[in-house]
């Protein structure tokens, strides 16, 4: 037995850069292998920013962003073997991918190369726009979606379903650990929880800010060390420094300033997107034979792993709680940095 479609509130924007308003959007039947999901919880990311805003090419209007989302099941279709009715869940960057490529066989689907559904401002397999989690209900196919432990508050839980996975992927991939020395590049939505999971890994762990403003936060999330990057006094002291630099800023770097800071064969990470091209010294990478690589987010196990290990290290996101009216405010916080560290809608308030 499935519902059928249905409209559900939500808050989208209307056209590219527009304030986001109440309105409603279509929710498919609950088919087969889908769950129905009563979203409690709704993170603010940055790319929600730039997508809602075209920053990163033509957008789909009506938009409702949202790709950090924190629930309850509601409803399961037949065919579902992996969660019940009132079981945690979430939902993340994407909710489907072509499942027979390469990638999407490894667990990889953040990379399928045909391309994976965004959970918003995407077309799915039947041509129909989606639509993220400023809203109070959503389906989403079983395989595409995650438990959330009960160790971790929904709340504070919504938050990692894309900054927690964007930073746990590359810190788990490139070996961050004891006796790896870590650099986080920004102190926000993401890198906030980049401090938590570098030190819970057990590396040595050092932000790179712009300014010392938030040097205490930094040490009480698990830093060992803060510096601030405004002048080249603390690029000459900390020369040749890094195992692993990760960057979380989406606003163009000095590339060839942060690749000094890396070891010999030491790696600089991108998770943060700028809108405009970057320039590079190649000299900067091959001396030193340095990589100068970028990351995206976790496939569907990776994000498990990633929500089991926050749960037993106690890992939740660091939130401001707010109504769904204050969503046009919180924009414009995000982009003045005044955020300690992540919004978090109560959809209770759509």
């Amino acid at each position: 037995m499935t519902t059928n479609a249905s409209t559900v509130p939500a808050y989208a924007a209307p056209a590219a850069g527009a304030p986001l308003e109440r309105t409603t959007v279509p929710r498919r039947a609950v088919g087969a292998h889908d769950v129905l999901i009563d979203i409690k919880y709704a993170g603010i990311c940055h790319s929600d920013i730039h997508q809602a805003r075209d920053g990163w090419g033509r957008g789909i209007y009506p938009m409702v962003p949202g790709h950090e989302i924190a629930g309850t099941v509601a409803e399961v279709g037949s065919g579902v073997t992996k969660f019940a009715v009132g079981d945690r869940v979430g939902v993340g960057c994407f909710v489907d991918s072509c499942r027979e490529c390469e990638h999407c066989r490894q667990g990889l689907e953040q990379y399928c190369t045909r391309g994976g559904t965004a959970t918003y401002n995407a077309l799915d397999k039947n041509g129909e726009p989606t639509y993220g989690g400023y809203s109070t209900r959503i389906v989403v196919d079983e395989n595409y979606t995650v438990r959330i432990p009960d160790g971790l508050a929904l709340d504070e839980a919504a938050p990692l379903l894309c900054a927690g996975i964007t930073l746990y992927s590359p810190l788990r991939h490139w070996n961050a650990g004891p006796g790896k020395k870590v650099a986080i590049v920004g102190l926000g939505g993401l890198g906030h929880m980049g401090v938590k999971i570098a030190h819970a890994l057990g590396a040595e762990v050092t932000v790179l800010s712009q300014t010392l403003r938030k040097k205490d936060d930094g040490l009480k999330l698990g830093a060992d060390h803060y510096y601030a990057t405004g002048d080249d006094v603390t690029f000459r002291a900390l020369a040749g420094t890094f195992d692993l630099i990760v960057s979380t800023v989406s606003a163009p770097l000095p590339f060839d300033k942060y690749l000094g800071l890396l070891k010999t064969d030491g790696a600089m990470v991108n998770v943060g997107a700028p809108e405009e091209p970057i320039s590079l010294n190649l000299f900067s990478v091959i001396g030193g034979r340095k990589t100068l690589a970028g990351s995206m987010i976790g496939g569907i196990r990776e994000t498990q792993e990633m929500l089991d290990f926050c749960a037993e290290h106690g890992l939740g996101a660091e939130i401001e709680l707010i109504r769904a009216e204050q969503i046009n405010e919180a924009y414009e916080r995000v982009l003045a940095s005044d955020v300690r560290y992540r919004f978090v809608i109560d959809t209770a308030t759509i």
